[in-house]
C-alpha cells in the first residue's frame, strides 16, 4: 500500500484551516452566545433566588400578620365572651336585687295589710263591744246606780288636790253638774249640797243632761273636767283596747 503524503498533506491542511475556520467563526460566536447563555441563566437564577427569597419573607409577613390577626381575633372574642359573660352576670345580679326588692315589698306589703286588717277588725270588735256594752249599760239607769255615781263624783272631787279644790270652788264660775238624764230637783239640791262639801265651799252648780252619757254625772266647769260616765269608761275601754 502507497501512501500519497501530498494528498495527505493538503487534506491536514484542510483539515487545520477548517479548524481554525471553525474555531474563528463559529465556536468562539457559538462560545459567547453559550457564555452569553449561561450569563442570562445565571442572572435569571439569581433574580429567581431572589424573588423566592422576597417571595418567602412576604409569606413569612403574611403568616405573622395572619398570626397576629388570629390572636387579635381571639383576643375580640375572649373580651367579647368575658363582656358578655360580665353582662349576663350583671343582668342576673339587676334581677335578683329586683326581685329581692319585689320580694320585700310584696311582704312588706302583705304585712301592712295584714296589720291593716288587724287593726280593722280589731277596732271592728271593739266598737261592738263597746256598743254592746253601752246598749246594756244604759238599761242600767236608775236610783242605785245615780248613788253609785254621784258616790264616785265625790271621791274624785276629794281626790283632787286642795290648792286646786279651794280655787275652784272660790273664784265663783258657774259648775255643770252634767246627768244622762234629768235630776229631780230634790235630787238636784242634795247633789249641790253635797258636791258643795266636797269643795268644802258651795260653789254654784247648774245642772244639765246629756243623754249621750248613757249613765253617771260629770263635772265641768272653767277650769275643771271630772268625766265620770259610762260614756267616758267606754271610751277609755276602746281607746286601750285600739292600744293593745
Amino acid at each position: 500500500m502507497t501512501i500519497d503524503w501530498w494528498t495527505l498533506g493538503i487534506q491536514t491542511v484542510n483539515v487545520v484551516i477548517l479548524v481554525w475556520l471553525l474555531q474563528r467563526f463559529f465556536w468562539r460566536p457559538v462560545a459567547a452566545i453559550i457564555e452569553q447563555r449561561r450569563t442570562a441563566a445565571r442572572q435569571m437564577l439569581a433574580e429567581a433566588d431572589d424573588k423566592r427569597r422576597q417571595a418567602a419573607a412576604a409569606l413569612a409577613e403574611v403568616e405573622h400578620a395572619r398570626a397576629g390577626i388570629e390572636q387579635e381575633h381571639e383576643a375580640v372574642l375572649k373580651a367579647a365572651e368575658q363582656e358578655a359573660e360580665q353582662a349576663r352576670a350583671k343582668r342576673l345580679d339587676d334581677a335578683r336585687a329586683e326581685a329581692d326588692s319585689l320580694r320585700a315589698a310584696a311582704k312588706s306589703a302583705i304585712e301592712a295589710d295584714r296589720q291593716a286588717a288587724e287593726k280593722a277588725w280589731s277596732e271592728r270588735a271593739s266598737r261592738l263591744a263597746v256598743a254592746i256594752a253601752e246598749r246594756l249599760a244604759s238599761r242600767l239607769d236608775g236610783p242605785a246606780v245615780r248613788a253609785a255615781f254621784l258616790d264616785w263624783l265625790l271621791k274624785e272631787i276629794h281626790a283632787l288636790p286642795d290648792p286646786t279644790r279651794h280655787a275652784v270652788a272660790a273664784d265663783g264660775a258657774t259648775l255643770e253638774a252634767v246627768s244622762a238624764t234629768p235630776l229631780a230637783p230634790s235630787d238636784q239640791e242634795r247633789y249641790r249640797k253635797l258636791i258643795g262639801e266636797a269643795f268644802g265651799n258651795d260653789p254654784t252648780i247648774a245642772f244639765e243632761t246629756d243623754p249621750a252619757l248613757i249613765a253617771g254625772l260629770e263635772l265641768r266647769g272653767p277650769h275643771l273636767l271630772v268625766r265620770n260616765s259610762w260614756r267616758a269608761d267606754l271610751d277609755r275601754i276602746l281607746a286601750e283596747l285600739a292600744h293593745g
